[in-house]
Order: C-alpha cells, then sequence, then structure tokens
C-alpha cells in the first residue's frame, strides 16, 4: 500500500461529498470527539445542535478539529483533518444571513436536525431545546490517501496468470472421458490420461 498526502483541493472535495465526521473539542487539557452531521462551504463547516457538553467545551476553548475517513477496503482509504475555530451563531438581526446560509446548506441532507433533538429525550440532566447554529472557521486542512501497491498487485495478477496456465496444461493433459451409464438414473466419470 502506498500513502500519498492530499492536496488542498483533494480535501476540499472530500469534504463537499462527506455529511459526517467526529469534532474534537477540549478543556481543562481534557480532549472530548463526539460524531457529529456537518456542511462544508467555501472556509466553513456549518452545523446544529442543541447546548450540551460539545457547546460547553467549544464556548470555552474555540480551538476544534473534524476528522472524515472513508474506507473501501485495507489498502484503500482517505482521511482529513481539519483545524479550525468554532463560532456560534446566535439569533441575532446581523447574524440572521449566516444562520439562513447555515440553514439552507444543512437542509440538503435528510434529518440534518434530528441527532440533536434526539439526543435531549436521552439526558438525565434538563436540557435546553434552543437551536444552535456554528460554524467552523477552516484554518488548516490535511488530508491522506492509501492506494494499493501496483508493483504488487501486478505481481499477484502474474502469479494467478501462471497458476491458470499450470491448470490449462493440466487439464489439456489429463480429460474427463465419460464412462458407459450403469444405469439410466447414473454415469461415472474416469480420468483418463494421455499416456
Amino acid at each position: 500500500m502506498f500513502i500519498h498526502e492530499m492536496t488542498e483541493l483533494e480535501c476540499r472535495v472530500a469534504l463537499k461529498r462527506a455529511a459526517y465526521g467526529r469534532l474534537g473539542c477540549a478543556r481543562d487539557n481534557q480532549p472530548y470527539i463526539v460524531p457529529i452531521y456537518f456542511v462544508y462551504d467555501d472556509d466553513h463547516l456549518y452545523g446544529f445542535t442543541t447546548l450540551g457538553q460539545k457547546v460547553e467545551w467549544m464556548r470555552s476553548n474555540l480551538q476544534v478539529c473534524l476528522e472524515i475517513d472513508e474506507r473501501t477496503g485495507p489498502d484503500q482509504w482517505m482521511s482529513v483533518i481539519v483545524l479550525g475555530r468554532y463560532e456560534e451563531l446566535p439569533d441575532t438581526p446581523e447574524n440572521k444571513p449566516t444562520r439562513l446560509r447555515a440553514h439552507g446548506l444543512l437542509q440538503r441532507h435528510a434529518m440534518w436536525w434530528e441527532p440533536a433533538y434526539v439526543a435531549t429525550t436521552h439526558r438525565d440532566t434538563p436540557h435546553s431545546f434552543t437551536p444552535i447554529f456554528y460554524r467552523i472557521h477552516i484554518d488548516r486542512l490535511t488530508g491522506h490517501r492509501a492506494t494499493p501497491d501496483v508493483v504488487k498487485a501486478a505481481a499477484g495478477a502474474e502469479a494467478d496468470t501462471a497458476k491458470e496456465t499450470w491448470l490449462a496444461w493440466l487439464l489439456r493433459r489429463v480429460g474427463l472421458k465419460k464412462k458407459k451409464p450403469i444405469d439410466d438414473s447414473d454415469s461415472i466419470f474416469s480420468v483418463e490420461s494421455d499416456h
């Protein structure tokens, strides 16, 4: 397998395709990672949630990261890391255009709002149902992609071809000939060699 560093453009294309990732934040030297739904647009990731631990932690430390990945095989995968800053988009007149933009982008994904509200029904402590729109300003992107080793794959294909060639030779040398059936319901095959 070969591991390649992805270009910024490749990272952005991967973010555009993704709708799900893992958000990392930290408070008091304690990291916290949680799965989120998001949408990518230009230099921002937009999300929606309700008040809870991740919002409290992001409010106290604006530095966050997001990871997405795809795996199509043991030697074929992709991973992108976004480093950025959390910005809450409160329901104020000056934030209205950005909130409407976030809402419009998020609506492209089915059930985009559901994880935030479903989580509220499983908490022991009182929880706010107030919707929180936020965005993450992208400061830096990194990504890696693994691809199969084509030389190794070609060598494996040659070995398979060699096996097939040997098998073809064996089948030519050894023929299957039908013997006369003992009765109508049964037939017997025997292997007869040319030599």
